[in-house]
């Protein structure tokens, strides 16, 4: 378990990168670490474009607006992985509903990005989770179809600097029992 621990205390945001290559192996890991995440019903409402074309590339970097920290990443990474979720899947019983908060697809994807984050660091790898883009561009981009948003942008490589760990909140500032 302190593997584990170690793992998920030292990922960091990577954004800059080594310009070496991603095997098939590495991306096949990442791809199963996504797989097997958790979601509402076992909808896995998630789908992933892998980009490694430096076209493709460049036209999701340009849906970043300017100043954006990791707009550089997009084209210092290796690849993309483009994290896009099916709409009115998760979250829903026979096409209704059945949530306060409605369609669930965001809350899988984040649980099936961060099993992508941790697995990529577990094996040397960085990312960086980019979600201030012009979503409805990077969809036409992608050619996504209508009812599957695009929703975040992974640079992966390998990390060519780590920086160090920002600081936490203590237990006790959010940790709350019996009551709030």
């Amino acid at each position: 378990m302190s593997d584990f621990m170690d793992i998920i205390k030292t990922r960091r945001s990577i954004r800059k990168f080594e310009a070496t290559a991603i095997s098939p192996s590495e991306l096949d890991t990442l791809l199963e670490a996504a797989r097997w995440a958790p979601s509402w019903a076992n909808t896995q409402c998630w789908e992933i474009v892998v980009v490694r074309d430096e076209s493709v590339k460049r036209a999701l970097q340009d849906t970043l607006p300017e100043g954006n920290p990791g707009r550089t990443s997009v084209m210092a990474a290796p690849m993309l992985l483009v994290v896009c979720g099916r709409l009115k899947d998760s979250g829903y019983y026979k096409g209704n509903v059945c949530t306060k908060f409605g369609d669930w697809f965001l809350f899988d994807l984040g649980i099936m990005t961060q099993n992508i984050a941790l697995a990529a660091h577990a094996i040397g790898l960085g990312t960086v989770v980019l979600g201030l883009f012009d979503h409805d561009k990077a969809r036409q981009i992608l050619n996504a179809p209508e009812d599957c948003e695009v929703v975040a942008i992974l640079p992966i490589g390998r990390p060519a600097k780590t920086p160090p760990a920002p600081p936490r909140r203590e237990l006790n500032d959010f940790v709350h029992h019996e009551k709030f």
